[in-house]
């Protein structure tokens, strides 16, 4: 079922962020690993159809942190078991690298039209009330989020979505937290989780995909956005909470929000990823954070 909300009020240089969200994912995951792998683990391993692309780069990793390394196996394994055992989806665990996006052609990146999803034509003489309660029920049986925003607050986004055009945001998984980056082009946002981003680069899966239709910003006074999220990744619950937090970092005026904004953009040095574990507990509770799929 669509979460649909009514909302009332490429890659920068990754090298040194590389670095501390090496950490901070290995921290947060807990493992508990033995020192020495068995033979069923390597032979399991060789059987991957990425272990001969990766060869050197896991035998080097193997070599320089073995803790390292068989920390990532001993997770593999424990998310191979949860999905064995069919686990509960509320106990949704750290996410894996998956297959690369195929390379897009330059000429893909039109801007999304509203037209393609209704006729907009029907929508002029209809109140932005009457309208957000079409666009709610138009994608109440799909597995999609949305919302609608006043377009003073997307003036706002977009703004921050040019200078700001890269970021991350935290999500609860089950024995932490899990980053997700997000990249802005134009009017869409484009989610993924960090280790993909750093598995594929600007291959990455996508876990989240939002779209903002501005047809009617003008004239209505709203904004009317679309979000398909992949379900082996993300559940309707973490999905929302990702456009919620967006619409917090980039579409009201809070300085200490701004701040990390600027940190993380300007001056990455200065910037901590517990600060946004921090702020999102604050904002949300941990009785209301979402633990997966709805």
């Amino acid at each position: 079922m669509a979460s649909c909300s009514r909302i009332i009020g490429l890659v920068r240089n990754t090298a040194p962020l590389h670095n501390y969200t090496r950490f901070s994912l290995t921290q947060f995951r807990g493992f508990r690993t033995t020192a020495i792998m068995s033979e069923e683990q390597i032979e399991e391993l060789k059987q991957n159809p990425y272990y001969s692309k990766y060869a050197d780069k896991i035998a080097k990793l193997q070599n320089t942190s073995p803790e390292e390394f068989l920390g990532r196996l001993s997770a593999h394994d424990e998310r191979k078991k949860a999905v064995a055992a069919a686990a509960p989806e509320n106990q949704r665990d750290f996410s894996f690298p998956g297959r690369p996006m195929p390379k897009m052609s330059a000429d893909t990146s039109g801007e999304k039209s509203l037209e393609k999803i209704m006729k907009v034509d029907l929508l002029r003489d209809k109140t932005p009330e009457e309208i957000t309660e079409i666009w709610t029920k138009f994608f109440a049986k799909q597995e999609k989020i949305c919302a609608v925003i006043p377009a003073e607050t997307y003036k706002i986004m977009q703004q921050r979505f040019s200078e700001f055009k890269t970021f991350l945001f935290p999500i609860p998984r089950k024995n932490g937290y899990e980053f997700v980056m997000v990249q802005f082009l134009n009017n869409e946002a484009h989610f993924t989780t960090l280790i993909n981003f750093q598995a594929h680069k600007e291959n990455a899966p996508e876990c989240l995909g939002m779209v903002h239709y501005t047809e009617l910003m003008e004239d209505k006074g709203i904004v009317l956005m679309v979000g398909e999220y992949d379900k082996d990744t993300l559940g309707e619950g973490e999905a929302h909470l990702l456009a919620i937090q967006t619409l917090r970092y980039f579409g009201q005026n809070n300085d200490k929000l701004l701040n990390h904004l600027y940190r993380f953009t300007y001056d990455i040095t200065d910037f901590n990823h517990l600060d946004l574990i921090a702020q999102l507990e604050s904002d949300f509770p941990q009785s209301v954070l979402p633990a997966g799929p709805a």
